[in-house]
């Protein structure tokens, strides 16, 4: 009998080849599971394990923000990633939710328009994206232009 229990818990081990990066976790929503780290490539991670097509706006996200915050410093926590300024903390970070992507600002209620959505917190403000929505990048670019001024959170 223990033999066989043993031969079973061996056949459900995942295997993975050695240098063959385990693939991420997905999470409720669709959200992928990705270990806390600093930098590009881990956001890059993240992105790439967005599933559907969540990976094209989570790409397009990461343009954009790049694109109007050039000295943005990128990172993830909490399986999101964020995007933040050296020394002055977080602006935006973003989450798959199961049928749509939830872009957080953390300071959203100081920016102009208004993003949308209201959180429990005041300062937040929170701007959903669903599936075959255009993203405005000059609006999009402008509230990530905006936000980095702002003072951020400080989780670095």
């Amino acid at each position: 009998m223990a033999r066989k229990a043993s031969k079973k818990v061996a056949a459900k081990k995942k295997v993975v080849r050695k240098g063959t990066p385990a693939k991420p976790v997905l999470l409720s929503g669709g959200n992928p599971q990705i270990a806390k780290a600093d930098g590009d490539a881990p956001v890059q991670t993240y992105i790439a394990a967005m599933p559907g097509w969540k990976r094209d706006v989570g790409r397009r996200i990461d343009e954009i923000v790049s694109r109007h915050v050039p000295n943005v410093q990128k990172a993830v926590r909490w399986n999101s990633p964020f995007y933040g300024i050296a020394g002055e903390g977080w602006f935006l970070s973003y989450h798959c939710i199961t049928k749509y992507i939830k872009v957080a600002f953390f300071q959203g209620a100081s920016l102009r328009p208004l993003p949308p959505v209201e959180s429990k917190q005041p300062a937040v403000r929170y701007f959903h994206i669903y599936e075959g929505d255009e993203i405005d990048e000059t609006l999009l670019g402008g509230w990530a232009r905006q936000a980095s001024k702002l003072p951020g959170e400080k989780c670095f």
